[in-house]
C-alpha cells in the first residue's frame, strides 16, 4: 500500500510544471505552505486530492507494524462469550495504551484481536506532552492508528484549541479532520469553518467553506484559508474579505500576519473605506505603522470628490493622511458631462482625519486635457475645499483658439464645471489670426469667465495692451488695432474676440497693414506654444518638447508704442 501511495504522489507531481520543493520532501510537510500558482507546484485541485490521499492511504503504510492495545487500568473488566467472543468490556476509570499514546474514558468495548475499541464518556487521548484530544465517544482502529471522536470534541495544544462535533485524528500522519463545523481559538484569533484539517507537527490549519477569522482588529471571511498557529499568519486562496475598524480589504490570494498586523494581497486586491477605494495588482499594508505600498495598475477612487488617480506604483501613510503615486500617474476629475485628465511624473493626495480628500499635488511635466480646456505646467495644486486648481511655473492653457499664459494661473470649479480663472503677473492671451499673425492681449493680471465651460469674457487689470487684427466677415483685413489702457474687458464669441471695451481712458491707433510697424507685431513676452497643446486625453502622455514659436520669443522685445 505504501508503494501505491508513492506511485499516486509521483503521478500527480509529474503533471506539475516545476519540481517539488524541499518542504515537500515528507508527507507531513506539504501542508506547511498554502497552494499557489506562483509559489507552489501543486494546484488547488491536486492539493485537495493529496490531503485526501494522506488521510486515506497513509495509515496502510504502517499496517504491517501491528501492535497491541493494552489495558493499563479499569475498575472492572468483563467478558461475556454470549455477547461476543472478541469483545472485552471495561468499566470505570479506563486507561488504554498503544505504543506511547494513552487513552482515557469511563467505559470501553475492546476487541483484542482486531486491536480496536469503542470508548464512552469523558474520552481523552493523551497524544503527547503538548497535544490532547477530548470527546464524548470514540472509535479507535489500532492497526491504522485512526481515532474518530463524536460529541463535544476538543483538540487542545498549548496556545490552540479546536472545538467540533466530529473529528478524525490520525496518529501516524498527526493530522486531524473535521467536517461538521469547527472553531479554533489561537491567542486573540478565533477561526470557524465548515471543514478543516490540522497538522499537529507543523501547526498548520487548512480551512474550507465559510471560513471566518476574528481578532480584535478585524474580521476575515474567506472560501479557503490556511492558518499557521506558530507565526499566527493566515494564507488566503479564493475570494477573501477583511473588515477592519476603518477599512475593508478584498483579495483572491494573499496572506495576513495577525500577530504583526501586516498583510500582502495579490489577485484583484482592494482597500476601501467610506469615500476611497484603492486597487492594484498587489498590495502590502502594515496596520501598525499605517503604511502601505501598491504595485501595478494602481487606482485610487474618491467618490466624494469624484476623483480617480492611477499609476503603476503608490505609497500611503494613513496616519499622516497622505498618499503618493508615480509612473504613468493620472488624475481624473469626472462628472456627467465632461472630465478633466491630468498627467504628471508623480502625484500626492492629502486627507483629513475623516479620510476626506483635501488636496492633490502634481509635480513635474504636468499636462492636462478637458474638451474645452487644455494645458501644461511644471506643478499643479488642486484643493478640494474650494474647488480650485492652481498651475505653477510656466503654465500654458488653451481654450478654443486662445492660448493663455502667466506666471501662475488659478482655475475655480463650481459643480464640476470651470467657473472662472485668474492669471497673475505678465498675463498673456494669444490667438492665431493667420499663418504668421496673432491677436494678442497682455496685462499685469487677468480674470476669465466661463459659461458652460466656454470662455466668454476676460477682464484685464493693469497695463493692458492689445494687438488686434480687424477683419470683414469674408476675412478681408480692415486694419490692425494697437491699444493701451489701465483696464479693459474683452468679449468672446465661439472662442474669438468679439468686442473690446476700456474701463479707463485708452490710447489706441488703427494701422493699415502696409503701415504697421514690423517690430511691433508682437507684444513683450509673446510665445506661441501650440506644438505642446494636448490634443486628446491620451495625448497628455506624449513627451513634451520645446515649443517652436512662429516668431522669435525674447523678453528684450519692447512693448508696442502707439504714436
Amino acid at each position: 500500500m505504501l508503494s501505491l501511495l508513492n506511485l499516486l504522489l509521483k503521478t500527480l507531481i509529474r503533471k506539475q510544471p516545476s519540481s517539488v520543493p524541499k518542504y515537500f520532501s515528507g508527507l507531513n510537510h506539504f501542508l506547511l505552505l498554502p497552494y499557489s500558482k506562483t509559489n507552489h507546484p501543486l494546484n488547488r485541485k491536486t492539493h485537495i486530492i493529496l490531503i485526501a490521499l494522506i488521510f486515506i492511504l497513509a495509515p496502510f503504510a504502517h499496517a504491517q507494524k501491528k501492535t497491541r492495545v493494552k489495558v493499563e487500568q479499569a475498575d472492572r473488566q468483563l467478558y461475556d462469550e454470549t455477547f461476543s467472543k472478541e469483545i472485552e468490556r471495561l468499566i470505570g476509570n479506563v486507561i488504554l495504551r498503544q505504543e506511547e499514546t494513552r487513552f482515557f474514558c469511563d467505559s470501553a468495548y475492546l476487541n483484542t484481536q482486531k486491536r480496536n475499541f469503542e470508548a464512552f464518556g469523558n474520552v481523552h487521548i493523551a497524544v503527547n506532552d503538548t497535544v490532547d484530544v477530548y470527546g464524548d465517544r470514540m472509535h479507535y482502529e489500532g492497526d491504522t492508528r485512526v481515532a474518530e471522536l463524536f460529541g463535544n470534541v476538543q483538540l487542545v495544544e498549548k496556545t490552540t484549541t479546536l472545538t467540533t462535533e466530529h473529528l478524525i485524528y490520525n496518529r501516524i500522519t498527526k493530522t486531524a479532520f473535521y467536517d461538521k463545523g469547527g472553531t479554533i481559538v489561537n491567542g486573540n484569533n478565533t477561526l470557524t469553518s465548515k471543514k478543516g484539517y490540522y497538522h499537529t507537527e507543523t501547526k498548520i490549519f487548512y480551512f474550507r467553506k465559510d471560513v471566518v477569522l476574528i481578532n480584535p482588529d478585524s474580521e476575515t471571511y474567506s472560501d479557503t484559508l490556511i492558518y499557521n498557529t506558530i507565526n499566527e499568519t493566515a494564507y488566503f486562496e479564493g475570494p477573501t474579505v477583511i473588515r477592519g475598524k476603518e477599512s475593508t480589504i478584498y483579495c483572491e490570494r494573499g496572506w495576513y500576519d495577525t500577530k504583526n498586523d501586516f498583510s500582502k494581497l495579490t489577485r484583484r486586491p482592494s482597500i476601501s473605506n467610506a469615500q476611497q477605494t484603492i486597487t492594484a495588482d498587489s498590495l502590502l499594508y502594515d496596520n501598525k505603522s499605517a503604511f502601505g505600498e501598491a504595485f501595478g495598475n494602481v487606482v485610487v477612487l474618491d467618490t466624494l470628490h469624484q476623483v480617480i488617480i492611477s499609476g503603476k506604483y503608490g505609497e500611503m501613510w494613513d496616519s499622516e493622511g497622505r498618499s503618493f503615486i508615480t509612473d504613468s500617474a493620472l488624475a481624473i476629475t469626472y462628472d456627467g458631462t465632461d472630465s478633466l485628465y491630468i498627467h504628471s511624473d508623480s502625484m500626492w493626495m492629502y486627507f483629513d482625519k475623516e479620510r476626506n480628500a483635501k488636496k492633490l499635488l502634481a509635480y513635474y511635466s504636468v499636462r492636462f486635457y478637458r474638451e474645452q480646456l487644455q494645458g501644461k505646467c511644471d506643478s499643479l495644486v488642486y484643493t478640494m475645499n474650494d474647488s480650485t486648481i492652481r498651475f505653477h511655473t510656466g503654465p500654458v492653457l488653451w481654450s478654443g483658439r486662445n492660448q493663455l499664459t502667466a506666471d501662475s494661473i488659478s482655475i475655480f470649479v463650481a459643480g464640476n464645471r470651470v467657473d472662472s480663472l485668474e492669471m497673475y503677473n505678465t498675463a498673456f492671451i494669444v490667438s492665431r489670426d493667420s499663418t504668421d499673425t496673432f491677436n494678442q492681449i497682455r496685462g499685469k493680471n487677468m480674470t476669465g469667465y466661463f459659461r458652460k465651460n466656454d470662455l466668454f469674457k476676460i477682464s484685464v487689470d493693469g497695463n493692458a495692451q492689445t494687438v488686434y487684427y480687424i477683419r470683414e466677415e469674408d476675412g478681408y483685413l480692415i486694419g490692425i488695432n494697437l491699444a493701451e489702457s489701465s483696464t479693459m474687458d474683452i468679449r468672446l464669441v465661439n472662442s474669438q474676440v468679439n468686442a473690446i471695451s476700456y474701463q479707463t481712458k485708452a490710447v489706441e491707433k488703427m494701422y493699415p497693414e502696409k503701415d504697421y510697424p514690423q517690430d511691433q507685431k508682437t507684444l513683450k513676452g509673446f510665445s506661441w506654444q501650440e506644438s505642446l497643446r494636448p490634443l486628446s486625453k491620451y495625448d497628455i502622455f506624449r513627451s513634451q518638447t520645446s515649443p517652436v514659436p512662429t516668431q522669435a520669443v525674447t523678453d528684450s522685445l519692447q512693448p508696442a508704442v502707439i504714436e
